[in-house]
């Protein structure tokens, strides 16, 4: 059964991540992003892959004269002057450019450098209904900041002869996470991403990922997909690029099942007559 969780006051945080690159992690994160955004939500990307995808994704010039997370993790620079909104109703951005590649060294040296994120975050966290983390493909510093600071994790994986192999690393970190920072990080599901149901590997990876994850799988599945791949060069979320194509709607129906586990575990929570409030900080 997928694990229950306490549903915080705040925006609830979910990093998506993979160690593995390659696997529609950023094309998930903006998507996301803009699909929970069109439910009305309020919703924060945070770009923390110096790649800075999800930025130029999402339309927005990188500047050497703006804030970005960068100037938030390592010269505390409040969170409030590096957020960019974006042209897509409800939904900011945290953008990320070249310097971030050099904050794994910058913040070696530097008080709590695994909390950095975590503790930027926590004055916004009220203005939003969730934030997402798009991490690099990398188990670094900025990923460990990530894990750190979000409640949950999301995992885009491909359906290839290897995907097994290399999720069961990434649970052995997140259980690492979890007993050194003592960090009740949990899995908000499994994704299945470029999904090609025409042929017999997709098909065969993807049962044994459900028999071996059970419901931690979501049902949602992203396709393959051209149009998914041609949305970012034109600064676009599918849904606002085409808003009819099977990646947006598989990106609304992602959207929808998480808002509903999430109303479903707030149920489980208040049955249980524990109140909707989170683990401590």
């Amino acid at each position: 059964m997928r694990s229950c969780y306490y549903l915080r006051r705040v925006g609830r945080v979910i990093a998506i991540t993979n160690q593995k690159g390659g696997v529609g992690k950023t094309t998930t994160a903006i998507n996301l992003a803009a699909s929970l955004a069109s439910n009305n939500l309020r919703i924060l990307l945070v770009d923390s892959d110096p790649q800075g995808n999800s930025t130029s994704g999402l339309g927005i010039e990188k500047s050497q004269e703006a804030a970005t997370l960068y100037n938030a993790l390592v010269s505390g620079t409040p969170l409030e002057e590096a957020i960019r909104p974006t042209e897509f109703a409800g939904l900011d951005l945290l953008p990320a450019d070249k310097n971030l590649v050099a904050a794994n060294l910058d913040l070696v040296d530097l008080e709590d450098r695994d909390f950095r994120l975590r503790r930027a975050i926590e004055p916004v966290r009220s203005l939003y209904s969730h934030i997402i983390i798009d991490c690099p493909p990398a188990l670094d510093l900025l990923t460990l900041n990530a894990l750190v600071a979000a409640d949950s994790v999301l995992i885009p994986i491909q359906c290839e002869f290897f995907a097994l192999e290399g999720i069961s690393q990434l649970m052995d970190t997140i259980d690492k996470i979890r007993d050194s920072f003592s960090h009740s990080l949990l899995i908000e599901g499994i994704l299945l991403t470029m999904y090609d149901d025409r042929t017999n590997l997709t098909r065969q990876v993807a049962d044994d990922l459900r028999d071996f994850f059970g419901d931690e799988v979501l049902k949602a599945v992203i396709p393959r997909s051209i149009r998914l791949g041609e949305a970012p060069s034109y600064g676009k979320p599918i849904l606002h690029y085409d808003p009819r194509s099977r990646g947006a709607e598989s990106y609304l129906q992602l959207a929808k099942e998480l808002i509903a586990n999430e109303h479903r575990n707030r149920q489980i929570t208040k049955g249980a007559g524990q109140g909707t409030f989170g683990p401590s900080s």
